[in-house]
């Protein structure tokens, strides 16, 4: 029995039993060549599934875990790769709202401390709303999709209720130390640079002229947890990569290059494993909208040539229409 199923059992759930033992039955089924996979229960493994309140589980056939555990405002965690059982995620999960920033001043310590509200929508997917308060002028939405069994979307939205001075929210993913290698796009030539500790502790891989100087602002030097930043090089593509070796499976986290920019992380051998996307970096008027889209894809190869190409489709696929 899954961790998703024991769960919802549990709780007495049993609409959602019902729904996760057939979306189980039919990718088994398709896996032994029994039941051709239809567009329904394509759409239905797909899906989020809540499982507790205000928390929710997939389990798509390549990807299994969980959204908000325990109801918390964080992103995914205890998520394994099923066909090798490897553990993707560590500390506080993957795609997960971390900071929010206007020119030196960050909101609280967390947007993963802030009350937010989730739900699964007609399409599956997993909408959470962060409200506005009298101390963060603004509204701040995130909606996951699953693009494929290994492969998800994420959009952030904001809307301002008063100006917003180089807005940004910094979207954090923390690996298992099984992926003790990290690249960035970020050679003359789109060539892959690894993240080793000569390029400094905490680096960061800058997407716009203008970026040196928001980091610079003063918003990482206030408490708790300030950073000290290295620019380490120039994006050539909006795209990172945390590797397993031994397992020979590759994470790989995009952006379109007008929502990010910055991508940052340290070391790769560092203990925190983690990678970093700086979203928006622009100025928002009271009442203005803005969006952010961003992948993350999970490939069993070290071939950075797939990564590229799954880059180059998620740019085709959120392009303006």
């Amino acid at each position: 029995m899954s961790a998703i199923l024991l769960r919802l059992v549990v709780e007495g759930n049993m609409k959602s039993v019902f729904k996760h033992i057939l979306t189980g039955l039919v990718v088994a089924g398709t896996a032994v060549g029994l039941v051709p996979l239809r567009a329904a229960d394509k759409s239905a493994r797909l899906s989020f599934v809540a499982v507790g309140t205000n928390e929710f589980g997939f389990d798509t056939g390549v990807l299994q875990g969980t959204v908000r555990s325990k109801g918390k405002s964080a992103g995914l965690s205890s998520v394994v790769y099923l066909p090798t059982g490897l553990r993707l995620d560590s500390s506080l999960g993957l795609f997960s709202h971390y900071r929010v920033f206007t020119t030196n001043h960050r909101f609280g310590t967390a947007a993963w401390d802030w009350p937010s509200e989730a739900s699964v929508e007609s399409d599956g997917s997993l909408l959470v709303l962060w409200p506005s308060t009298a101390d963060r002028p603004f509204e701040l939405a995130a909606k996951y999709s699953w693009a494929s069994p290994g492969s998800l979307d994420l959009e952030t939205s904001v809307r301002a209720l008063g100006a917003l001075d180089k807005f940004e929210v910094f979207l954090a993913s923390y690996f298992t130390d099984s992926f003790t290698n990290a690249l960035v796009c970020a050679g003359p030539k789109h060539e892959w640079i690894a993240t080793t500790v000569d390029k400094g502790l905490w680096q960061t891989y800058l997407g716009r002229d203008d970026a040196l100087p928001i980091f610079r602002d003063g918003r990482w030097k206030l408490e708790p947890y300030p950073v000290v930043w290295t620019c380490a090089g120039k994006l050539q593509a909006h795209v990172a990569v945390r590797r397993a070796p031994a397992a020979n499976l590759t994470v790989g986290l995009m952006a379109r290059p007008a929502d990010c920019f910055a991508i940052s992380l340290p070391h790769q051998s560092e203990a925190h494993f983690s990678t970093y996307l700086s979203l928006f970096g622009r100025d928002l008027k009271a009442g203005e909208s803005a969006s952010a889209r961003t992948r993350l894809v999970v490939i069993p190869t070290a071939d950075e040539g797939s990564l590229l190409k799954s880059y180059e489709g998620f740019l085709k696929e959120t392009a303006p229409k």
